[in-house]
């Protein structure tokens, strides 16, 4: 009789986790090539085990249910899952039902919010990006006192479609969730305040800690960086930086 020993069987799993994520990096080059080729294959690998690490913790371990996690994680940010903005696949990832049952419900809603949001070759995307970028280098016009109603407008004028897609509750939560993340940094001028909620909308509200987009959390955490202000700022520069590379780029390449 064969027997398999425990070692044996974690290096037959192994090999097959590594040839999964092999073929996941090229699935998401083609998947979001802008993002892939910005992060470079080592944070990309970093990425992909993050959101499989995450996908897992919901019952994810199927092929198909694992490769539909990861494409929502470029869609929508490493942390669709707890996003506001995106609610309804939060409550579907949480009911207790099988994976492919799950996966299927999210696949079909991620076709409806691409048909609803996103738009024709994505344009609806590329215009609200032009928005934020101009939104970003005018000058500022709100005060503390009319912030979160001035960024609720703003934000639904950049990008009306997504706007309507989570609600004005939900976005009200993210913008109220965007100040505290802003606080956290020391930020407390109505520009700082806004550029964080700015950065959740455009790149979901787990931006600061999220693998894809490690140029924030970076910023965020350089301890060369000493005031607040100064922190901000750089952030807002590479923040356009980010946005120039991206609408360089053909508008059927670009994700929501």
């Amino acid at each position: 009789m064969l027997t398999i020993r425990q070692d044996q069987l974690e290096v037959f799993r192994q090999y097959h986790f590594h040839k999964f994520e092999d073929e996941m990096v090229e699935h998401s080059k083609k998947f979001s090539p802008i993002l892939t080729n910005l992060l470079g294959d080592a944070q990309l690998r970093m990425a992909l085990r993050s959101a499989v690490r995450q996908a897992k913790g919901y019952g994810f371990t199927n092929r198909g249910p694992l490769r539909l996690f990861i494409e929502m994680t470029f869609l929508c940010g490493s942390a669709f899952d707890t996003d506001p903005q995106y609610s309804q696949i939060g409550e579907v990832l949480r009911f207790p039902e099988d994976q492919m049952v799950r996966a299927e419900r999210i696949h079909l809603g991620t076709h409806e919010y691409l048909d609803r949001v996103s738009g024709p070759d994505n344009i609806n995307v590329r215009n609200a990006l032009i928005e934020l970028s101009n939104l970003a280098q005018a000058p500022f016009e709100f005060s503390r006192e009319d912030l979160a109603q001035g960024l609720l407008e703003k934000t639904t004028r950049a990008f009306p479609q997504k706007v309507a897609y989570c609600g004005e509750k939900h976005m009200k939560m993210l913008i109220e969730e965007g100040f505290r993340e802003a606080r956290q940094y020391g930020f407390s001028k109505p520009r700082e305040l806004a550029l964080i909620v700015v950065l959740m909308f455009a790149f979901g509200h787990g931006c600061a800690r999220d693998p894809l987009y490690p140029w924030i959390s970076r910023t965020l955490q350089d301890g060369k960086i000493v005031s607040p202000s100064a922190r901000a700022e750089r952030l807002e520069r590479k923040a356009l930086t980010w946005l120039s590379h991206v609408l360089a780029t053909p508008s059927d390449e670009v994700r929501a």
